[in-house]
């Protein structure tokens, strides 16, 4: 027979932490099970009774009653180095899994799955599932992207981010480009509606009934649109919405259109057009770097908002779609804000390329 331990005693303090511990449903299983054996030793039950009760072997109870006497509940939330139990897969494994996530392929694939990668180091495809998400890879994923190499990329980088932050007084800052070959698009069954439990659903197949170019000048300071639809986009064309714009803008205000290097802007007759309206000032984007021009925004709103999932069985009504969304567009006008600085632009660009 074992010798009956003696009671344990424990102040209000601990007995109100260690009660917490055992009553908290986010409380770690083991804390709570090492709390619940200083509890019953507290109530006067034997060892070898609190073992049975909780299903748990003697020295267990003998182990944590002792650390409960020399540190208190705090003595019970940590385990000492070298006990319990041990990892199961080595470190070594978990370098290599991370080794070849960023440095090797399958001879079959161009990236590592969490199936392929397990197979190769015999571990569960959960286990490479964790080792990932512990070190933020994700070799499923890729972004694209395209560096200017415009050898007068800073100058115009802070030439136009100058007049996004700082435009000058006394002048309206337009984002002026194309986006050309709009096609009507008829499907060539009609759409399903949206309802209860069914999202809306088009055939993927469709008719085509022509395309239109449309041309927009963004106001970056009110985020209203000038805008018109033309049947080509040629330097005529374009010159006859530079036109529209000078139409449209007070006489005593200065232009400055911020467009991208296309052949139609840069045309001798563009050129001499502008020469004669002084009023007019080009600022050009960087090479591959239509991000920078905040008129593509608009573009990609109206594209997702009215475009893309429209149906049109001719040019006209494409046209008018158009024409109808840069009138809601301009009664409640919400411009794009521009945030980041030249240098914030220049520091990010310089760390791609030294990747």
């Amino acid at each position: 027979m074992w010798k009956k331990a003696a009671s344990l005693v424990l102040s209000g303090q601990e007995n109100d932490i260690l009660q917490r511990w055992v009553h908290s449903p986010s409380t770690p299983q083991g804390i709570a099970q090492r709390a619940r054996i200083v509890l019953l030793a507290s109530d006067g039950v034997a060892n070898h009774a609190i073992a049975q009760k909780l299903s748990i072997s003697r020295p267990t109870v003998l182990l944590w009653r002792k650390r409960f006497g020399e540190k208190g509940s705090k003595g019970l939330l940590k385990v000492k180095p070298g006990r319990g139990r041990k990892p199961e897969i080595s470190s070594s494994t978990i370098e290599s899994i991370i080794h070849d996530t960023l440095y090797t392929t399958p001879p079959d694939a161009t990236h590592w799955s969490l199936r392929t990668l397990a197979r190769k180091h015999a571990v569960s495809y959960f286990f490479v599932k964790k080792v990932w998400h512990a070190h933020n890879l994700k070799p499923h994923l890729v972004k694209t992207f395209k560096l200017s190499n415009d050898p007068h990329f800073v100058e115009k980088l802070k030439d136009v981010v100058g007049l996004y932050l700082n435009p000058p007084e006394h002048a309206l800052i337009f984002s002026v480009d194309e986006k050309t070959q709009i096609q009507a698009l008829d499907r060539t069954q009609k759409p399903l509606p949206l309802s209860y439990g069914h999202r809306q659903t088009l055939t993927h197949d469709y008719k085509r009934h022509g395309t239109t170019s449309l041309f927009a000048a963004l106001d970056i300071l009110k985020g209203e649109v000038i805008g018109t639809c033309l049947r080509k986009h040629r330097h005529q064309e374009f010159t006859k919405f530079l036109k529209l714009i000078d139409r449209g803008v007070e006489k005593d205000l200065e232009i400055h259109c911020i467009v991208d290097n296309y052949a139609t802007h840069k045309h001798p007759k563009v050129k001499r057009w502008l020469e004669q309206h002084p009023r007019f000032h080009f600022h050009f984007i960087p090479t591959s770097s239509s991000w920078l021009n905040l008129v593509e925004r608009w573009f990609g709103e109206i594209t997702r908002k009215r475009i893309r999932r429209g149906t049109f069985q001719n040019v006209t009504e494409l046209i008018k779609a158009i024409e109808d969304y840069i009138k809601i567009n301009n009664q409640n006008p919400k411009p794009f804000i521009w945030t980041k600085t030249a240098e914030e632009i220049i520091t990010k660009v310089n760390s791609v390329k030294l990747i």
